[in-house]
């Protein structure tokens, strides 16, 4: 699930996508949505994690390869950039030294 969405703007944007979700989307006859996440779930993440101008530009940018010039298939929102700065970079940062050390010296 996508964490709250922080500002005015970014939370009128993530209504009126549960609004979408829950009444107009149910008037359709099952799924159309070519992509994983589908596009309604993609806005929420989307602007739930980037705030309303960018989430916005990501769910455009989305809706516009809806299409079938596109396969679609998973395409999961882009990290968010504090997102990318939490999550440790190459193998060296997944290894702990206590690790290396305790093996070291049990051989």
């Amino acid at each position: 699930m996508a964490p709250e969405p922080r500002g005015f703007a970014a939370k009128m944007l993530y209504g009126a996508v549960r609004f979408y979700q829950k009444y107009l989307s149910a008037l359709k006859m099952g799924s159309t949505c070519r992509f994983e996440p589908v596009c309604s779930a993609y806005a929420l993440e989307a602007i739930s994690a980037h705030g309303a101008f960018k989430g916005l530009v990501l769910t455009l940018a989305r809706l516009a390869k809806c299409g079938p010039w596109h396969p679609g298939g998973f395409d999961p929102v882009p990290p968010s950039a504090s997102m990318k700065a939490a999550r440790p970079k190459g193998p060296a940062a997944s290894s702990s030294p206590d690790l290396l050390t305790t093996e070291n010296k049990e051989s």
